[in-house]
């Protein structure tokens, strides 16, 4: 049973910048990022695997950043330059290898932390 526990959101203004951290009780082969909003399906924002390789939802490619650093088995996503609709609660996720198509799918996760609110005011 992995255990994850994000922290590092918050309010901030359209523009501004956030980064989210996962502490993860260890690391596993695939590790991301998702965030739902009420009454909306929980999308997939940014995976990546040991070896670094990442991919991320088009609308947030070239504004977010997911790292990991598997020494301290924690999880990261930096987001800058905020818009209102990237409000929601972000749920860190971690499961087994998968082929790249399908890292942004909630369906391969095995393990969700409580999620951490992040609302970005316009």
């Amino acid at each position: 049973q992995v255990q994850l526990v994000e922290s590092g959101g918050g309010s901030v203004q359209a523009g501004g910048s956030l980064r989210l951290s996962c502490a993860a009780s260890e690391s596993t082969s695939c590790m991301g990022w998702f965030r739902q909003v009420p009454g909306k399906e929980r999308e997939g924002v940014a995976a990546i695997d040991r070896d670094g390789s990442a991919n991320y939802a088009d609308s947030v490619k070239g504004r977010f950043t997911i790292s990991r650093d598997d020494a301290k088995t924690t999880l990261y996503l930096q987001m800058n330059s905020l818009k209102p609709e990237d409000t929601a609660m972000y749920y860190c996720t971690a499961g087994a290898w998968t082929w790249v198509q399908r890292r942004l799918s909630a369906l391969h996760y095995d393990y969700w932390g409580q999620g951490t609110q992040v609302t970005v005011s316009s």
